[in-house]
């Protein structure tokens, strides 16, 4: 009994941490296409986008626990805004780190999955990404948000447990070009209603008030985060 038992946790660990072939460059391609075909127009980039909130409220609220803020919840708004509430100092590098996390969540981690993608960890990086959705869960205070975490976790779950290898290839790769590439947008989208006089709370200027450095410099670094990791997961998706 016991030697079946750990025979089957072998078998899972192999299964969840092991290695598998690299999917054709055709498939590589194509699955960035689709991605792009997501991010870039309006109307369906509005849906898609629900998956970046959740990344980067789930980025403000990981770094939050991190540096040692109690984290009270995260709410997901069906206007794919979304806000974490934290509690503790209200100034220094715990709160800078919490605040600057948001924008620069989602193409980070499109950059480690691309680097577990590089590395053959597909079915890893499927179940990494919910468990980490499981974790998000616990943290959502609305019913909307909890609608969306639970969607998004479910697909990922039925992907990396019932899919074959190709289809599971096929997902995580169109995952990882979704979180680079739509990360990307929503700097300019700040940056766009910065300029139109809106915005005037968003993460770049609790950032300014905090550091006393210009809401502008703290955006240019949401733009080069972004656009870094999209140079540098494009490079390992496409094995240049």
């Amino acid at each position: 009994m016991e030697s079946t038992a750990n025979a089957s946790l072998t078998d899972l660990w192999d299964r969840v941490f092991g290695t598998q072939a690299a999917p054709e460059q055709w498939l590589v391609i194509a699955t960035g296409v689709v991605a792009l075909a997501v991010v870039v127009p309006h109307n369906i980039w509005r849906l898609a986008r629900n998956a970046i909130t959740i990344a980067h409220e789930g980025g403000h609220g990981l770094v939050a626990l991190l540096t040692g803020r109690r984290l009270d919840g995260i709410r997901l708004h069906s206007d794919t805004s979304g806000l974490t509430v934290s509690r503790g100092k209200p100034t220094g590098l715990g709160m800078i780190l919490t605040a600057a996390a948001g924008y620069t969540a989602p193409p980070l981690l499109g950059l480690g999955g691309a680097a577990l993608l590089d590395s053959g960890r597909i079915t890893a990086f499927l179940w990494i990404a919910t468990a980490l959705l499981v974790v998000m869960l616990v943290m959502i205070r609305n019913a909307y948000g909890a609608l969306t975490v639970i969607l998004t976790g479910g697909t990922f779950l039925i992907v990396s447990w019932l899919a074959n290898t190709d289809v599971q290839a096929a997902f995580a790769y169109a995952v990882v070009w979704f979180l680079l590439l739509g990360g990307v947008r929503p700097a300019f989208e700040l940056q766009s209603k910065r300029r139109r006089g809106g915005a005037g709370d968003s993460d770049a200027d609790q950032l300014s008030r905090l550091t006393h450095v210009p809401a502008g410099m703290w955006l240019f670094l949401f733009h080069a985060v972004s656009l870094c990791s999209l140079m540098g997961g494009a490079r390992w998706l496409l094995d240049v």
